[in-house]
């Protein structure tokens, strides 16, 4: 079986471009996807309680995995090689698009996947780290963090859809289901929603 795996992590993410690269990358090498696996589930939830676990549970030798990243898979090192690791013992090869690694039983592949796994989170860390030194940097400089009050934008995200939102309310169609339609945060309904009528 060929399976093509996809993981947002918000309902404001959409599946299009990863379902898009990896069509692209299967139609190149030949293959067909039997199967799709999508959630829309943080990738630091536990395996057990995501699709992808009883995925990698399910999969046996031969088949083949296909992500548009590694990180789709896990959100850290440890997690990640853990996956491909029981991945190889299995005998599945596992593809990903962007870096372009094919991951099967082999020396190399495990050399690859522990390279790649520790630059990830290692580039992640520095990330976090630099963005928090530039927050205490500028707090201890006196800036004021964040949006200063009253510097709200008069053109919202959703100026211009005003009777779009009155149809859907009229609908009785929920904060939420509005947010999905117009691909905004439900909370950001709620707010144009209470300004617009106040």
């Amino acid at each position: 079986m060929k399976y093509g795996y996809i993981r947002i992590s918000t309902d404001k993410q959409t599946t299009e471009n990863q379902r898009y690269e990896i069509l692209k990358f299967a139609d190149l090498k030949h293959l067909v996807i039997d199967e799709w696996i999508e959630e829309t589930i943080s990738s630091t939830k536990k395996l057990d309680v995501r699709k992808f676990g009883e995925l990698l549970n399910r999969m046996k030798k031969g088949d083949v995995l296909i992500v548009s990243e590694l990180s789709r898979m896990g959100r850290n090192l440890m997690q990640i090689m853990k996956i491909l690791h029981d991945c190889m013992e299995k005998d599945v090869m596992v593809y990903t698009v962007k870096e372009n690694y094919e991951l099967g039983n082999n020396i190399n592949s495990k050399v690859l996947a522990f390279a790649f796994g520790l630059s990830a989170e290692i580039e992640r860390n520095l990330i976090s780290q630099r963005t928090k030194e530039a927050l205490a940097r500028r707090k201890a400089e006196g800036q004021i963090l964040g949006r200063p009050k009253g510097s709200r934008s008069q053109t919202r995200k959703l100026t211009g859809k005003e009777d779009e939102i009155q149809s859907l309310i009229k609908k009785k169609i929920s904060y939420s289901a509005i947010g999905r339609i117009l691909g905004v945060h439900r909370l950001t309904v709620s707010s144009f929603i209470k300004d617009a009528a106040g």
